[in-house]
């Protein structure tokens, strides 16, 4: 079982990207995947959550700026990345589990991780 987070890189303030979350050994509409990020120096934290086709979560930094979806045909699990800014620096990760409802924004909640994917903003 793993995930596979790419699509990281560096960009300008105002920029996009895509980040994708890839799984082999299992198939990702069984789960809820979960994106996080971390800082350096900073705790990691919740951004966005998908379970099934179209329940979404994500954190208020990132509303509207951040869409969540997923491809199950391809086993793979977007995170588009619009309006960045310096404080989305940071490695980010995607995860797997079956969370509930009031734990989809808890790291805890799901077991299976990538291995993360830099993202730098620059000014």
């Amino acid at each position: 079982v793993q995930l596979q987070a790419s699509g990281g890189g560096l960009v300008q303030t105002g920029g996009s990207l895509r980040l994708s979350c890839a799984a082999s050994g299992f198939t990702l509409d069984y789960y809820a995947i979960g994106w996080f990020r971390q800082a350096p120096g900073k705790e990691r934290e919740f951004v966005a959550a998908i379970r099934g086709t179209s329940t979404k979560y994500y954190a208020d930094s990132v509303k509207g700026r951040f869409t969540i979806s997923r491809d199950n045909a391809k086993n793979i699990v977007y995170l588009q990345m619009i309006s960045l800014n310096s404080e989305d620096t940071a490695v980010y990760y995607c995860a797997g589990g079956r969370p509930i409802t009031s734990t989809v924004r808890q790291r805890e909640a799901y077991y299976y991780w990538g291995q993360g994917t830099q993202v730098t903003v620059s000014s």
